[in-house]
């Protein structure tokens, strides 16, 4: 039994990686083996795409025409880079003060308020998107990266990841420190910020998952190219640019897959702590 287990679970990790061993190979294939292999998708001739387990003839070419002939793909880059960096920037100076008053404040109206937190934050993004539309606008944010980046600083999610942790603070502790002295603003600094870094970090670490990848806000705020993220990038594949798309997944993949396994631990506290109720 436990060998038919670990063989079900090996067949289950194998089709999970296997997008990643795919774009992998396709990096590494030149345009003609490409060409055979994938033109029934890519140009909607009859007949079915094919693939292989190992390029017939490894190259690198694609990667030198990302890295050195393609100016564009730097530029989305970096376009993504500061979009993520001014969410999760954002996310930080809202969210860890917003989800330390909800767990160690007591309110009238916050159960109401945690509520409303709540259902924010199981509406997707479409149901907000003609609001915020109409916002930005009358902000004069449309098309501008500050126009994805400010309704994302507000985000509802990181609050309720960061609140478990704050309010697993023990009481005697908070107390303890109020007897020497120390008033709201050090507690927060000095005991909850450390105390409830694991929270914030794997807050920080969804996120960046998250808004590494975005797509609809961009694609629904942005209309200059020279503002698109990588995102939107990628979905201009043809026959031709069908290497260099496979060559940009795997670079785009790879600060996703570096950042995922260093923030691992924290990730897996933060999903056990929204599992537990006390």
């Amino acid at each position: 039994m436990k060998k038919v287990l670990t063989g079900l679970l090996a067949v289950m990790a194998f089709i999970a990686v296997f997008p990643v061993i795919f774009l992998v190979i396709g990096s590494l294939m030149g345009k003609s083996e490409l060409k055979e292999l994938l033109l029934p998708v890519l140009e909607g001739t009859s007949g079915f795409a094919s693939w292989k387990p190992l390029p017939q003839f490894p190259t690198l070419r694609s990667y030198v025409e990302l890295l050195l002939d393609s100016p564009e793909f730097f530029v989305m880059f970096w376009n993504s880079v500061k979009l993520t960096v001014g969410i999760l920037g954002g996310q930080l100076l809202v969210g860890v003060p917003a989800a330390w008053g909800f767990a160690r404040f007591r309110f009238p109206g916050k159960k109401v308020l945690f509520t409303i937190y709540i259902a924010l934050m199981m509406m997707p993004f479409q149901v907000m998107m003609l609001s915020n539309y109409l916002v930005l606008d009358k902000l004069l944010l449309l098309d501008t990266l500050a126009g994805i980046i400010l309704p994302a600083m507000f985000s509802t999610f990181p609050v309720f990841i960061m609140y478990r942790f704050f309010e697993g603070i023990p009481e005697a502790l908070m107390e303890s420190a109020r007897l020497d002295g120390a008033g709201e603003l050090q507690l927060f600094i000095r005991v909850g910020i450390p105390l409830g870094s694991p929270g914030i970090i794997s807050a920080m670490v969804l996120g960046f998952l998250e808004y590494w990848n975005l797509i609809e806000q961009p694609m629904a705020f942005l209309k200059t190219k020279e503002l698109w993220p990588l995102s939107l990038f990628l979905p201009n594949i043809n026959m031709e640019r069908a290497g260099l798309a496979f060559a940009a997944s795997v670079v785009v993949l790879l600060p996703a897959v570096l950042v995922f396994l260093a923030g691992q631990d924290y990730l897996e506290q933060g999903i056990i702590s929204t599992a537990i109720k006390e």
